[in-house]
């Protein structure tokens, strides 16, 4: 039966919109967004659920499902609306990720003055504040239990352990929805060299670690291995400066580099041979899975969600451990380019497709 169900997201940009309008426009319910945009995530998991509920307050809301997202201080909005809320409402919490295991960088002002645990803390009175806790991959919902164990049992008393445990049952993973086979749409032929071509296809941050991947380039750069290198994604004002020597060191060998139109990207995907990832940061990673899906062939870290979404215990020889063993792995895989290319593990990305999981969503959703 169709839900009217409400998403409540107060950092509507990149993939969190997307997840949105997507699910929106796939899915059998009836379903209304209430956002910001997405900009200052600090100010928004502090004062967005203030602005969303006068927001909710103002409109014609009704909802039987509220589905807020990791970056609402939920408390605080249903505190604020609650008595516009019809009783039967079920509130359901998507997180995309969280905020006790993210990374943050080593100059923030938040870390050097210990405030590093507030926002963390927002996720678990979220969580505790929903019907039903959704994550976008095991390795999200895992690495959160635990860490949150870790942090209540640093407190002084009163240290709610219990609490942990009654979260999980009512934890579930739902994997973030993809238009991937819109990648099989791509027709222009964007790369005309037989060179193996190096994918880059990331947010330039620092939780991505730019600098395992280039300084792997530079070393088989140094051996003579001959390999060309897309660079895409957005460049921020504060990107890594190892971006900067890139350009310098590898200027014979970048292919295509910078912000491009949603048919060039997924041409530059398509066209790629090798995605290596060195990221110190994914609950998901949408960016690695849309080069498997193009038949990239994948050298991945041996940590994060990769080993479950890619299934380490079936394909060990694509996880690296260190470093070392990441170079080792890329100059194999481009002597043996002829045989990489022949590799095919886009079966491993195909049911996080839209049309496999829409299915799922709306029968969850119709569940509640």
């Amino acid at each position: 039966m169709s839900k009217k169900i409400l998403i409540v997201e107060p950092f509507f940009s990149g993939s969190h919109a997307s997840w949105a309008n997507q699910f929106k426009e796939l899915s059998s319910h009836d379903i209304d967004i209430l956002s910001m945009k997405g900009q200052f995530w600090k100010w928004r998991m502090y004062g967005g659920a203030i602005t969303l509920a006068e927001e909710f307050l103002a409109g014609n809301y009704t909802p039987d499902i509220i589905l807020a997202t990791d970056m609402l201080d939920l408390t605080t909005f249903l505190s604020l609306i609650r008595h516009k809320l019809s009783s039967h409402v079920k509130i359901a919490v998507y997180f995309h990720e969280n905020q006790l295991t993210y990374p943050w960088k080593n100059d923030s002002v938040d870390k050097k003055l210990n405030r590093d645990i507030n926002y963390g803390f927002m996720n678990y009175t979220t969580a505790l504040a929903a019907d039903y806790v959704l994550f976008n991959s095991s390795y999200n919902m895992n690495s959160f239990y635990d860490e949150l164990s870790n942090l209540l049992k640093k407190m002084p008393d009163y240290r709610l352990n219990d609490t942990v445990e009654k979260l999980r049952n009512k934890s579930s993973v739902l994997p973030i929805g993809m238009h991937l086979s819109k990648l099989d749409t791509i027709v222009e032929d964007v790369y005309h060299e037989d060179t193996p071509l190096i994918l880059w296809n990331h947010r330039w941050e620092f939780d991505k670690n730019p600098d395992d991947f280039f300084k792997a380039l530079f070393i088989l750069k140094e051996r003579g291995l001959k390999f060309k290198v897309a660079i895409l994604g957005e460049n921020y004002k504060n990107s890594p400066q190892i971006f900067e020597k890139a350009f310098s060191v590898l200027k014979e060998e970048i292919a295509a580099s910078g912000f491009m139109s949603v048919n060039e990207y997924r041409s530059w995907v398509k066209a790629s041979d090798i995605i290596p990832v060195t990221s110190n940061h994914d609950f998901f990673g949408i960016s690695v899975m849309e080069g498997v899906y193009s038949g990239c062939y994948p050298i991945l870290a041996k940590r994060l969600t990769y080993p479950d979404l890619y299934e380490h215990h079936n394909n060990p020889e694509l996880f690296y451990e260190d470093f070392d063993e990441l170079v080792e792995k890329l100059t194999f895989a481009i002597e043996n380019i002829e045989d990489i290319r022949k590799k095919d593990f886009k079966y491993l990305t195909v049911d996080y497709d839209w049309k496999n999981l829409i299915y799922t969503y709306d029968e969850l959703f119709d569940k509640l």
